[in-house]
């Protein structure tokens, strides 16, 4: 904490869907977590982050949505930005890398290494997608990693994680037409990573206090030798490259999402900006999820240092995944907890996710959230700990001193309580400083252990006849323990903080101010604190529905690529009836049936006879596509199709009218 000033980003989310607790739990809440801690000490800080929308993933949902790429940004900024200020992430500014101040910034930081020599112009050969005329970027490849597994895109593997480029994918699919990519000769700027990695593995060697698991990353990196990166891709939806042999290339994401951190500052400070950036006097901290170490550790750094202006990240505190009832959070498959719509079903309970989240960080290694533990850390700790303490000092200070803040008579008996109050607070401090966000939350909660202890010990409901003065100086400690409390809990649990303070009638309080007396005798109080409320088994049981509900579709076959209305209407499906039906000789799938579609009575093979028998099937009105070219099997020319439903394990069910329609009507 020895620098002036603190600039902390979290990474830039894609703008391709609203937020989950993956999100949460792997960057925004340690992020703001550590920039509130910093704010509360009075720490000149900057807390920057915004959405990346310029990544292959947004051009992928835009595709399958039928929508422009900044129709489909503009719609989860919204979303995304709005879920962020509810939940209490306080960024000091919420950018966007689709803005034109972003773009000029991120062609000039890209022109000044132009001009000084530092990228390599390589022609190469790249995955091109004959039938859709057009290069595939890594995202738009999928094919098998070395691992195994047999869905991985051309960056990176979901399932073992390791980054890939598309050449290391064994049987290569264009995920926009599904076929095999052909080799194509392009020209692109590349980053000689090779010939800078004596630089970067210096920077790494001085960073003695970063998380194992992040140096991990960068030695694994370093020890398999860096190559160059191409720092362009040939693409029509980013950042253009700012050369004039350069048509239709855009700059490589990973180039220009991180410059967003700097363009987001100078909105932020258009005329502070460079000490943010430039001042060796500032600490630049990027809380990110394990996903992106190497660009925010390796290839970010390596782009600063080749500039020449900025200093370089003192930490990259990164965070692994956090998985989801046992499971890794998938949003194709919609196993995830929405931001958005826990917002909507547990109004006021941004701080109950928020303790559970922080409690469960997944620091050093993968970690799980589930419903079940999410009440019971509700109900057994924010309830029955610091709940229940801060309602029973409340009562206490109501029922003996109708809520005002009694004086205290003797200020050397309880001195130890306040003693132990100071060690828990520099251990706050010191996990919190070291990033350590599970172990400082653990810590706060002995806050409250600590003062409950003392009510228990000192049971002042049983000498107030007796021994009043006594009671006033265990009321006075209690009252200023909550008081205290009240300011460890804002870095952590922000909203809880300001329900305490409300109770307290107090505001304006910092970090500095925690001691042994917040709070001035004669203060009035309310007369009690219900701080947290116990989350009860049907509300559970519903999320849990709610999950799996959601989740029911795992097998279903995902949407193909969207088609023009046009190629819609060259379909031709006419409702007819069955009225010949008998198995195939030699097959045990095939029926064959004949139809009478209406215009003609034609023969149509179908692969039902699992399902339907010919006696079965006879007279059933169906669906038939009848433009089908026809097709010989089995020694006999089918001349059309009939429409089936296939439930994603294999079984079939007729399409059929649910009205008697004559045969021939056109289904559209």
């Amino acid at each position: 904490m020895s620098k002036k000033r603190h600039l902390v980003t979290a990474a830039l989310i894609y703008a391709n869907g609203p937020v989950h607790i993956g999100h949460l739990a792997g960057c925004y809440i340690p992020s703001d977590l550590y920039v509130r801690y910093l704010r509360s000490k009075g720490e000149d800080v900057k807390f920057i982050s915004g959405t990346d929308e310029h990544g292959v993933p947004i051009t992928i949902k835009a595709r399958d949505e039928s929508k422009s790429p900044q129709e489909i940004v503009d719609y989860y900024y919204d979303i995304i930005n709005n879920s962020f200020k509810e939940f209490g992430i306080s960024f000091d500014i919420f950018s966007r890398t689709s803005k034109e101040i972003h773009h000029k910034t991120s062609s000039d930081f890209f022109l000044n290494l132009y001009e000084k020599g530092v990228f390599q112009e390589i022609t190469s050969s790249q995955y091109y997608d004959k039938k859709e005329n057009q290069f595939l970027s890594d995202r738009y490849i999928t094919g098998e990693c070395p691992c195994g597994n047999k869905n991985a895109y051309g960056d990176q593997c979901e399932v073992c994680g390791k980054t890939l480029s598309p050449m290391d994918l064994k049987n290569p699919k264009s995920s926009l037409s599904g076929n095999t990519p052909i080799l194509k000769e392009t020209k692109n700027w590349y980053l000689p990573m090779d010939k800078l990695q004596v630089n970067i593995e210096k920077y790494i060697n001085t960073k003695k206090d970063w998380k194992s698991n992040v140096i991990g990353q960068c030695k694994s990196w370093l020890n398999d030798g860096l190559k160059p990166r191409a720092m362009t891709r040939d693409l029509d939806w980013g950042v253009s490259v700012p050369l004039k042999d350069a048509d239709g290339k855009v700059l490589y994401v990973w180039f220009d999402a991180p410059i967003g951190y700097i363009t987001a500052t100078k909105e932020l400070e258009p005329d502070n900006w460079e000490k943010y950036w430039k001042d060796e006097d500032s600490s630049l901290v990027h809380f990110i999820g394990k996903d992106n170490i190497v660009f925010h550790t390796i290839i970010f750094p390596m782009m600063l240092m080749e500039h020449g202006d900025y200093i370089l990240p003192e930490n990259v505190p990164a965070n692994e995944f956090m998985n989801l009832e046992g499971e890794k959070i998938s949003t194709s498959r919609n196993w995830a907890v929405w931001l958005h719509e826990y917002l909507k079903d547990f109004p006021d309970m941004q701080d109950e996710l928020r303790y559970c989240l922080i409690t469960n960080l997944p620091e050093n290694k993968d970690s799980d959230f589930s419903w079940k533990d999410f009440q019971q850390k509700n109900n057994n700790e924010l309830v029955a700990i610091l709940g229940n303490y801060i309602n029973r000092v409340f009562v206490l200070c109501d029922k003996f001193f109708e809520k005002k803040v009694p004086h205290l008579s003797n200020k050397d008996l309880d001195k130890e309580i306040f003693s132990n109050l100071k060690e828990l607070k520099e251990k706050i401090e010191k996990s919190t400083q070291n990033f350590k966000f599970r172990e400082a939350m653990s810590y706060v909660i002995d806050v409250a252990r600590l003062g409950n202890k003392y009510l228990t010990d000192t049971e002042p409901w049983k000498i107030f006849k007796d021994d009043p003065e006594r009671v006033k100086d265990i009321i006075h400690n209690s009252i200023q323990i909550v008081g205290n409390i009240s300011i460890l809990c804002e870095p952590f649990l922000p909203f809880t903080s300001n329900k305490i303070k409300g109770h307290l009638n107090i505001s304006d309080l910092s970090w500095n101010d925690i001691g042994s007396s917040v709070i001035s005798p004669d203060h009035i109080i309310s007369g009690k604190a219900h701080v947290f409320s116990k989350i009860e088994d049907k509300t559970i049981e519903d999320q849990i529905k709610k999950l799996k509900l959601n989740n029911e579709n795992d097998n279903v076959m995902p949407q193909k690529n969207s088609i023009e209305f046009d190629d819609f209407t060259k379909v031709d499906i006419r409702v007819g009836t069955v009225i010949e039906a008998e198995n195939v000789p030699k097959s045990d799938k095939l029926l064959k049936l004949k139809v009478d579609t209406g215009l003609d009575k034609r023969t149509i093979l179908s692969g039902i006879s699992k399902y339907y028998t010919p006696e079965k099937i006879l007279n059933k009105k169906v669906m038939v596509l009848i433009n089908l070219k026809p097709r010989k099997m089995m020694g006999f020319e089918s001349q059309g199709m009939l429409l089936l439903a296939d439930d994603g394990d294999g079984n079939l069910s007729l399409m059929q009218p649910d009205s008697d329609i004559s045969d021939g009507s056109v289904v559209a």
